[in-house]
């Protein structure tokens, strides 16, 4: 397929999974939080705003939640079917910290999910309000073992090999590895922004459209205020995660910055722009800022950044790909620490909800969050290239014995099916946000009886069949 290997294909295929995946579970995280929030201040408050937006996004967190399981199951098994050199190589240490995922995080989830959907009105508001929580922990639990399974494959330790396979020594070395706790955060704080972002496009939404309401304007306003103070701080933990990466993956910050070579004695420069050549070993048209490298990554104006000729050909990733996907996600978390100052500046003049300019800015702004999640975990995954566990196992060791034609079939069935099932998904979830939060809903939900509205029996049923425009129901 497109002259190439079974190996190249089996990658293709599972940066394509994973790159579905991380979407949902990204929402998720975030979703989840934010109706516990939602919840917990209609409880203090009693103010019918946060009950009717509650009743809202878990419609949304619902049909999210379901497609990031069925994605997530999915790409689990292609540890076994496309990777089974690295399952028999280190399934002692990944497998158990999966398996810690679901027995801590999955079940608590679906133990709760059930009472959280379904339960209003049918359960006490503690209880209900406690169902929430759990599956909000839930979501952080679940982050944090996938993100310890991950990193371990970044930064390896509390282990030894024996007869070729990765035996665990330690394991509070092996799940707190030295890039966890960055990555932890950074991830954590990504999902919460994606989630921000994606409400605050929604209020801009129905803003432009004339739907104006407290309702549209409370979810509007959080997401802003989860704008401006959480997007400076994740440009401080991404700041902390590079100097722990320039530590841990040298060759990995040298590709990010398309630096080849250290002149003696020179500072290193910050290529802003430029083209990457693998081959020629320079980055071309590189626009240049002289000292700004040496003082971003070592906080220092004469210290180096190692240079990729220094790494042997064999052991450096591809700095063209990873140079251009870090330099999206940064662009992103720029831009969306200038809507954050700017949604300051217009609370202050009291024009939040009428500048329309504004209001098409933070519209255009709902998926920059999820573009600087894949943005990032592109420039991370590619970056530890070659290796799948970072200086212990090389990818191209980890690969199942597939051959071409069999992978190229098996990339075109993810890709059909992928496309229209979770595409179907899709449209109906932005079909939900644009149907916006109903003034009392939630009153009778679940109080059922003859001629009464009954509790929805699945999570694609917590909507009316018929979601109407709002200018069709005035």
């Amino acid at each position: 397929m497109f002259g190439l290997d079974a190996f190249h294909l089996a990658r293709i295929q599972f940066a394509f999974t994973v790159s579905f995946h991380i979407i949902f579970p990204a929402i998720t995280i975030g979703l989840a939080s934010f109706l516990a929030v939602l919840e917990g201040m209609w409880l203090k408050s009693r103010n019918e705003t946060y009950r009717d937006l509650y009743h809202f996004w878990s419609k949304v967190f619902a049909v999210n939640f379901g497609m990031g399981v069925v994605s997530g199951l999915v790409m689990a098994y292609q540890f076994g079917t496309n990777w089974s050199g690295f399952s028999q190589f280190a399934g002692s240490i990944t497998g158990p910290l999966l398996t810690y995922e679901v027995l801590t995080a999955f079940f608590l989830e679906a133990g709760f999910l059930g009472v959280m959907l379904f339960g209003w009105n049918r359960v006490g508001p503690g209880l209900h309000f406690f169902a929430t929580c759990m599956v909000a922990l839930g979501t952080i639990i679940s982050t944090f073992w996938i993100l310890a399974s991950n990193s371990w494959m970044h930064t390896p330790q509390g282990y030894i090999i024996e007869n070729g396979i990765v035996v665990p020594q330690d394991w509070f070395k092996i799940v707190f590895n030295p890039s966890f706790p960055y990555r932890l955060f950074h991830m954590s704080v990504a999902a919460f922004l994606a989630s921000a972002f994606f409400v605050g496009a929604s209020g801009a939404w129905h803003l432009l459209r004339g739907n104006d309401n407290p309702a549209i304007r409370k979810m509007f306003s959080m997401a802003l205020w989860m704008a401006l103070i959480v997007a400076p701080i994740q440009a401080m933990i991404g700041d902390a995660h590079g100097l722990n990466t320039l530590e841990h993956q040298p060759a990995k910050i040298a590709a990010i910055e398309g630096h080849w070579e250290n002149p003696p004695g020179e500072a290193t420069p910050l290529i802003l722009f430029g083209i990457p050549d693998m081959d020629e070993e320079r980055t071309k048209y590189a626009l240049e800022v002289p000292y700004l490298g040496s003082l971003i990554l070592t906080h220092s104006l004469d210290k180096q950044v190692p240079a990729l000729k220094s790494f042997p050909k064999e052991d450096r990733p591809n700095s063209l790909i990873i140079f251009w996907s870090f330099r999206v996600m940064v662009a992103m978390g720029l831009l969306m620490i200038t809507l954050g100052v700017f949604s300051l500046w217009l609370r202050y003049k009291k024009r939040l909800y009428n500048s329309r300019p504004f209001l098409w800015f933070a519209l255009l702004m709902g998926p920059s969050g999820l573009i600087a999640i894949l943005a990032g975990w592109f420039t991370t995954e590619i970056g530890r290239q070659p290796w799948v566990v970072y200086g212990v196992q090389r990818t191209i060791d980890a690969v199942s014995a597939h051959g071409d034609l069999h992978m190229s079939i098996s990339l075109l069935a993810f890709i059909l099916v992928y496309s229209s099932v979770f595409g179907v998904g899709y449209i109906y979830m932005m079909r939900l946000i644009k149907k916006g939060p109903e003034t009392g809903e939630g009153h009778d939900v679940a109080l059922g009886g003859p001629g009464q509205h009954h509790t929805p029996a699945r999570p694609l049923s917590a909507a009316k069949e018929r979601l109407n425009h709002p200018q069709e129901e005035k």
